[in-house]
């Protein structure tokens, strides 16, 4: 099953910024600069990256790091590329990453390699004029799962000494309709492509590994030191059901932590109406504006 990704069209925003941030978007559009396939990793051409620089800025930008859905068995790098030239254009430094696909690679090496890009992008930041201490993240179903992860769990491998200074967290995450809970206690994920796509990850049921499915859901992790949050899901998602945000959200109000959670009326996995798309990318703009200050 193709797990739907934000279409490539961009809208006017009703608050100021972000028609300011749009204005600058139209204005220069031909003001982005593309490095395609940069090894962040060894892994071949599952640990490689997309970068968008902005051009005509002066001083280090903040940085997106961008990543794909497809249930974690399908997607790439390439899917995200439309964000990366908008966010590029209106001033940040775009990271767009790959990952190891199941159901050949499985939990936790998805984890692994997206902590590592946020790793290898603050190792690399004065190459691309990049503030390390500015780095947010945008993800999309289970790319959002992933995005959480880099928002709430500390480096799961830090085996490698050239990356070990530096930390994985960023210091913001945009989670668009992504999967969050696996734990035993919550049955929300449990009909037909649902338990498919979850042993396709972790290679087994969740009957047969409890703690593991426990370890995977980026719930779990929530603590006060978790970055602001804006998750934004569809009401009548088929696939991850809208509870899965309502409990990341519930979670991180509980433990203080900005967040922010938007349903999108009537939208089901993905967002298909044009005026949802336009005001998830208002929203997103808005939000990455206010915690990284391009």
């Amino acid at each position: 099953m193709r797990i739907g990704v934000l279409r490539r069209t961009a809208g006017r925003a009703c608050a100021g910024v972000i028609l300011v941030l749009l204005a600058s978007i139209a204005a220069r559009a031909s003001d982005v600069t593309v490095e395609k396939d940069v090894a962040y990793g060894t892994g071949g051409s599952a640990q490689r990256l997309d970068i968008f620089k902005p051009d005509g800025f002066t001083g280090v930008r903040p940085a997106v790091v961008l990543v794909h859905g497809g249930g974690w068995i399908e997607g790439d790098k390439g899917d995200f590329a439309w964000l990366g030239r908008q966010l590029a254009r209106v001033g940040y430094v775009a990271f767009s990453v790959n990952y190891h696909l199941a159901p050949v690679y499985r939990y936790p090496m998805q984890i692994d390699d997206v902590q590592r890009a946020v790793r290898w992008v603050r190792a690399h930041a004065a190459d691309y004029n990049v503030d390390p201490q500015r780095l947010g993240a945008v993800g999309e179903s289970a790319g959002g799962h992933l995005v959480a992860m880099l928002g709430t769990r500390r480096t799961r491998d830090n085996s490698d000494a050239s990356l070990a200074q530096y930390d994985s967290r960023v210091e913001c995450v945009v989670d668009m309709y992504g999967p969050t809970d696996f734990t035993p206690e919550n049955h929300s994920m449990a009909d037909g492509i649902q338990l498919l796509l979850l042993k396709n990850f972790f290679g087994k049921g969740r009957e047969e590994a409890p703690d593991l499915y426990r370890e995977g859901s980026p719930i779990v992790y929530v603590s006060a030191d978790s970055a602001p949050f804006l998750i934004m899901h569809g009401t009548k998602d088929p696939l991850v059901p809208f509870d899965q945000s309502q409990r990341l959200y519930d979670a991180l109000r509980k433990a203080k932590v900005e967040a922010t959670l938007v349903p999108m009326a009537n939208e089901g996995h993905g967002f298909d109406m044009p005026e949802n798309r336009k005001r998830s990318l208002a929203l997103t703009l808005e939000f990455l504006a206010k915690y990284l200050h391009p």
